[in-house]
Parts: C-alpha cells; sequence; structure tokens
C-alpha cells in the first residue's frame, strides 16, 4: 500500500512551508501602526498686551445730594423724578413763597422808613439841628434794614431748589405737600452722569497700574465697555490686602450704578511663546504637549502656561522655539506613541 508514503510526502510539506513562514516573519521588521495621524506646528513668538484680571462694582463718579436750605415751607411742586436728566440751575422742586413773600414786603417797608430817616439825617448833619448820636443811629438803621431785605430774598430764592450741577436724577425723597427743614434731602444726583468701576486688584499689582491705561469690563448684560483708570487707592483693604482701581466710564455706556462686572486692565505689552490652544493638553491638573521625536515617536512634554488669546496659548516653561509640536488631537496620545505625520495642512 501507498499511504504510508503520501503521509510522509504531506507530513514534510507541511514542515517545509511553517518553516519558509517563520523564516519570512523574522526577517519582517517590528514596525508598530500608528496611533494617530497628526500635523505638526512649532511655537510662534508674538507680541501680547500683558493685562491685570480685575472685579468690583459700579459706582457714580461723584454723588451731588440736593436738600432743602430753608425751614418750615411746604412743597408745592415736584418737576422732576428718578431717571430724569438735568443741567445745574434747573429747578427741580418749589416751595410755598406765601410767608417768605409777606416777610420781603415787611422787611421792604422797613427799609423805605429807615431810608427816610436816614437822608433826614444827612441834611441836618452840619445844621446841628440833631445830635451826632441820633444821626448814627438813623445811618446804621438804614444799613441794618438794607441786610434784613437782602436776608429775605435769600430766603425767597431759596424756596426754588435748583440742581446745583448737570446730572441724572438717582433717588427722589421730596413728596407733594411735605413741610420741610433745613438739611431735608430731597433728592440724590449722579454728577455728570459719569460713573466708574471700582476694579479690584491684588495688592502685588498696583505697581503695573498707571493713570491712563485702558481698561476692558464685561456687563452682566455680556456687552464690553471700554475705560480709562484714573487713580489708584493710596491704601489697600486691611482684611483681603486688595487695592482699588478707579476706572472711569464714558457716559453714553450701558453700565448702570450697582452692577457688578469683572474685566482686565491693560498694561502694556510683552513677547509671548504661543501654540495653538488645541495643542495644550490638561491631564491630572497639569498642562501638556507632545513632540515628535525619532522614528515619529511621541513625547509628552509638561509645560507651564500663560494667557491664551485667540486660539493661541503661551507657553512659559518646559518649550523652545524649535519643538515640533503636535498641533491637535494629543487627547488621543500617549507618551511613545507613534504617529504619522499629515504635511501640506494647515493645523
Amino acid at each position: 500500500m501507498k499511504i504510508p508514503s503520501v503521509l510522509a510526502l504531506s507530513l514534510a510539506t507541511s514542515l517545509l512551508f511553517s518553516s519558509a513562514t517563520w523564516a519570512a516573519d523574522e526577517a519582517k521588521p517590528n514596525t508598530p501602526n500608528p496611533a494617530l495621524a497628526v500635523t505638526l506646528t512649532t511655537p510662534q513668538n508674538a507680541k501680547w498686551a500683558t493685562q491685570i484680571t480685575a472685579s468690583g462694582t459700579l459706582a457714580p463718579w461723584q454723588e451731588a445730594v440736593i436738600a432743602s436750605e430753608i425751614s418750615g415751607l411746604r412743597i408745592t411742586e415736584v418737576l422732576v423724578d428718578v431717571g430724569d436728566q438735568v443741567k445745574k440751575g434747573q429747578e427741580l422742586v418749589k416751595l410755598s413763597q406765601a410767608a417768605v413773600l409777606a416777610d420781603v414786603a415787611q422787611k421792604q417797608a422797613s427799609l423805605a422808613e429807615a431810608r427816610a430817616n436816614a437822608e433826614r439825617a444827612r441834611r441836618l448833619k452840619t445844621t446841628g439841628a440833631l445830635p451826632a448820636q441820633q444821626i448814627d443811629q438813623y445811618l446804621t438803621g438804614e444799613a441794618v434794614a438794607q441786610a434784613a431785605l437782602e436776608a429775605q430774598q435769600i430766603r425767597l430764592n431759596q424756596t426754588r431748589v435748583v440742581a446745583p450741577d448737570s446730572g441724572v436724577i438717582a433717588s427722589r425723597a421730596a413728596t407733594l405737600g411735605a413741610v420741610v427743614q433745613t438739611g431735608t434731602e430731597l433728592f440724590r444726583m449722579v454728577r455728570q452722569n459719569k460713573l466708574e468701576w471700582k476694579a479690584e486688584i491684588a495688592g502685588s499689582d498696583v505697581s503695573q497700574i498707571q493713570a491712563g491705561q485702558s481698561a476692558e469690563l464685561k456687563l452682566p448684560s455680556d456687552e464690553t465697555v471700554t475705560g480709562e483708570v484714573r487713580m489708584i487707592a493710596p491704601t489697600l483693604d486691611p482684611n483681603t490686602r486688595n487695592a482699588i482701581v478707579y476706572v472711569s466710564l464714558p457716559t453714553d455706556s450701558p453700565a448702570k450704578a450697582g452692577m457688578f462686572a469683572s474685566g482686565v486692565i491693560r498694561t502694556g505689552s510683552s513677547q509671548a511663546l504661543t501654540v495653538p490652544q488645541a495643542a495644550v493638553i490638561l491631564r491630572d491638573g497639569n498642562h501638556y504637549v507632545f513632540t515628535l521625536g525619532a522614528e515619529n515617536r511621541v513625547n509628552q512634554r509638561l509645560v507651564k502656561t500663560g494667557r491664551t488669546l485667540q486660539g493661541q496659548t503661551e507657553i512659559t516653561d518646559g518649550l523652545d522655539a524649535t519643538a515640533q509640536v503636535v498641533a491637535s488631537g494629543g487627547g488621543f496620545l500617549n507618551d511613545g506613541d507613534t504617529v504619522q505625520v499629515v504635511t501640506g495642512a494647515k493645523p
């Protein structure tokens, strides 16, 4: 029988094929498959504005308290309300004038009598018909009557309460029919309708702030307002060790007193080494970038970041300007992974 010969031939063929396959596998290089196709970029040097982050409330530049200067008179007319724009000298409240007008008329009559006596004394002064003491009393009486009339005229003017400056009425306490006393607050006004941002900054940043620097703040309505540093508080808060920077805002801005806003104060400019924001990976509370090494393997490098602007992130430490950085997709990579570099495309 020929069956054993066929089996032997088949076994020999199988052994020969296995040996050839094993030899081919040994000869094939051990090249791992790329983990990801990536594009590369190099860090760029750019001149970026330096700025300090701050937050604080919006308040009037100055407030004016408008109060009564006379007592015992009744409010007869209220001419303005909260939110009204007023001009310097504009009449805001009228007080009852009847009693004051009567006093003015009385003082005018007294002045007329005093003037007649003083004029008679002047004519008789050289004749000796009146004693010198009597003549002096008549002349003094004229001056006293004149002063008394002027005082009543001042009281008459005080029955018209006017704006001490231009601005906007912020609050109103004046009520029709109320009897006022001296010092009774009737209105509170934002002078010249000017607001300012009381920006709170760390005490360590005070030396970088100067009057005239530009500031940009974001309102709760997501609107942006640009202002100018007016002054820096001369002292720090003893509890927070922070300083207040007063930033003047334009009068036509949508800002309202009492708003809370955050923003930045621009203090100048400096050079920055930047990479695309997508190239920076956050892992375990640290920032990393991946750089290309030998044999298309990537290296995970710990870096320190600074400012972020228009899709670019500043690298302050851990990277040099000649490195080839993975522009995006680093979140899917690990240290030592092999990548396929895609050329001819922007990151």
